[in-house]
């Protein structure tokens, strides 16, 4: 990693405009290009995925996919088989009932070929194909063509099979008839193209997270992985649906009732709604429009927190746990514990990009208000036990609320003033641009002191902290911002923090909570435009206590100040475990005893070899620390990513909640595996 550490210099109070250098040549028809078929794509590619990043890649395999679903959601379609196969090529087969493939009448093409070399061509713009469907454009297949090294379509329909290979997205083979069969469905193949992508590197995690939801959001659908390279053949089917859903994100936390269910279909709309309390602080949502997962909400979940927060205040003050001069509770204290699943299947879903991250349909947001309104008022009066649990630890998430205002309004002031408001122990840097500027972690004063004296003082900065901090995971809001140590460590970010809402990260701005106001929640909205540091690394100690240190501080991250991590700005430093020494100017720095060993296998037998083991990082001396860990140039820094959020909920509360025997199994199933640790949250 470089760091760009070029001085600007401004010679005067106004800036000076070059003037701009002129294109050569005409400017008339001829110079207008039209791009022929799939051409755009290729030029352009983010317009159509998102990106030519991990994103993108991953959103190929993700329009395959949701065709196959729009089969299962128009009925003919219960079973689907993903291949990764040896040569990173993916298949999706599924056993709906196949691309057309007779002569479309403007074209004169096949159907198949027609859906995928032309963009926006699709069986879902009038409604004859399909009625709830998340494909709107006609793009996606042909986008995933477009950008594939190879795509091949084998389709199994009238009793016949069928099959056409593709190049880049342009046919390379006509459709041609291959075999007989009494089966139906669609198989498509491709091999994404490393022209745009680069080298091919799936990650698992997202394609399971994405099977798993459709498994949970389509219970009739059995949907099977198979792993060519481990071997491995995992089956999704969720027969019970949210329900399961629900129940599986709480699985290692302990429940305040069973799960509420809800679903009903108004104006062409179904919504689907399950919701089950925890005794947990944090609040896990997932919404889905036409099994599409809308990882910034959107109308239905607007609609659905609205309604959540104006049932619960108004059952508090029927019930009289709220009196006549106490305020509503706010959205966030309704919420404190939930888990809760809200899918919805419109007619014309909007969305806001071709991504599909956010619900836009303005009249999906009434119709959810009303109709979880309806439901979870229902549910309510007939179990007055369960109502007492969500309104007591509504009550009791807003006692603790206000006590974090005040904390958190503490820290807020303190991040107004200038440096001097810092806390003591840091080391700040000199450089006044953050996105030139790293804070480095530190356990304990003795690292802290070597990591000064290594450091680069213009744009490294180092906290050090004593002992371990709190584990938020046990912890409410108003308890961790008391902790001495991260106290220090917000004020040192200058972001304040927000409570971290699994899944679905939706701006509550302008949610009600109650009485037609802002949910006024005071607990310091996280801002990202005040992050003094561009990359936040931890550096700790390669030893147990290092590592639940590190530990605790990802837990506090991923809770309290989760978009840090998604938009990459944590890190993990890799100090090494050893030095080896040959003589007097030879030497090696091993992180694991792998390392260490080749290189002792290399020199043999050789005199003057000695092995240094660090057992902490104040050992080593500062230049050390600074060669093999804080040197841009010679380090090795792992990101935290955040690529599947339910997996990483999951791991923290098994980690470092409650319960003792999923932790206890956890152990059992992955201590003898794990010789080395990736951080992906």
């Amino acid at each position: 990693m470089s760091i760009d550490e070029k001085d600007v210099k401004i010679e005067s109070d106004l800036p000076v405009m070059d003037e701009p250098e002129k294109v050569s040549g005409k400017y008339n028809a001829d110079q207008i290009t039209v791009l022929k078929g799939l051409e755009g794509v290729r030029r352009r590619p983010a317009m159509y995925i998102g990106g030519t990043g991990s994103q993108g890649l991953h959103h190929l395999f993700i329009e395959v996919l949701d065709n196959s679903i729009d089969e299962a959601l128009a009925g003919y379609c219960n079973e689907i088989t993903v291949t990764l196969h040896e040569d990173k090529s993916i298949s999706v087969l599924d056993n709906g009932r196949g691309i057309p493939v007779d002569i479309n009448k403007d074209t004169g093409l096949p159907g198949v070929t027609v859906a995928m070399t032309m963009l926006h061509a699709g069986g879902k713009f009038d409604g004859g194909g399909y009625k709830f469907s998340g494909g709107l454009h006609g793009i996606g297949v042909s986008a995933v063509n477009a950008l594939s090294e190879w795509l091949e379509v084998e389709v199994q329909r009238d009793g016949k099979i069928y099959r056409q290979r593709f190049e880049r997205g342009e046919p390379v083979t006509d459709l041609e008839t291959v075999g007989k069969t009494k089966k139906t469905g669609t198989k498509v193949s491709w091999l994404a193209d490393e022209e745009i992508f680069g080298p091919i590197d799936y990650h698992r995690d997202i394609i399971v997270q994405r099977i798993r939801d459709l498994s949970y959001l389509n219970p009739r659908v059995q949907i099977t992985l198979v792993d060519e390279k481990s071997g491995e053949e995992m089956v999704f089917h969720h027969k019970d649906g949210l329900i399961a859903f629900v129940q599986d994100i709480n699985k290692n936390k302990d429940p305040l009732h069973k799960p509420v269910y809800i679903s009903r279909r108004r104006d062409d709309t179904e919504v689907e709604i399950a919701i089950q309390y925890n005794n947990s602080f944090q609040e896990s949502l997932y919404s889905f429009a036409n099994n599409i997962h809308t990882t910034e909400g959107g109308t239905h979940m607007s609609g659905f927190k609205t309604a959540l927060t104006r049932v619960i205040n108004a059952y508090a003050r029927k019930s009289g746990a709220l009196k006549e001069k106490d305020p509503n509770l706010s959205g966030d204290d309704v919420r404190e514990g939930i888990a809760a699943v809200i899918a919805v299947k419109v007619l014309h879903p909007q969305f806001e990009s071709q991504t599909k991250i956010r619900l836009t349909n303005a009249e999906v947001e009434g119709l959810v208000n009303s109709i979880v309104g309806e439901g979870l008022a229902e549910f309510l009066e007939e179990n007055p036990q369960v109502a007492k649990k969500i309104v007591d630890k509504a009550l009791t998430a807003a006692r603790a609320r206000e006590a974090a205002r005040k904390a958190a309004d503490l820290i807020k002031r303190a991040n107004a003033l200038e440096n001097s408001s810092l806390p003591g122990k840091l080391a700040d840097c000199t450089e006044r641009d953050p996105s030139k500027c790293e804070l480095y972690l530190v356990e304990g004063d003795s690292a802290g002191g070597s990591a000064k004296q290594g450091r680069d003082r213009k744009y490294q900065a180092i906290l050090p902290l004593r002992g371990k901090i709190l584990n938020v995971e046990k912890t409410r809001m108003d308890r961790a911002l008391e902790n001495e140590e991260i106290k220090s460590l917000i004020t040192a970010l200058g972001t304040g923090i927000s409570k971290s809402a699994v899944g679905d990260a939706v701006d509550d701005s302008d949610e009600e909570n109650g009485n037609g106001n802002g949910n006024g929640n005071g607990n310091g909205k996280f801002d990202m435009s005040r992050l003094r540091y561009d990359r936040i690394i931890i550096m700790t100690d390669a030893d147990v206590d290092g590592d639940h240190i590190r530990t605790l501080l990802l837990t506090f991250f991923f809770r309290y100040m989760t978009p840090l991590i998604e938009e990459g700005h944590v890190y993990i430093a890799q100090p090494p475990l050893y030095r080896i020494r040959y003589g007097k100017d030879n030497q090696w720095y091993c992180r694991t005893e792998k390392e260490r060993d080749e290189i002792l296998k290399q020199l043999g037998k050789k005199k003057d070899v000695t092995v240094q083991r660090f057992k902490g990082l104040g050992e080593m001396n500062p230049d050390q620390l600074h060669e093999t860990t804080m040197d841009p140039a010679k380090r090795t820094i792992a990101q935290v990513t955040l690529e599947d959020a339910m997996e990483a909920d999951e791991i923290f509360t098994v980690l470092m909640g409650d319960k003792v025997e999923p932790r206890k199994h956890f152990i059992e199933k992955y201590a003898l595996s794990l010789t080395d640790v990736d951080w992906h949250a």
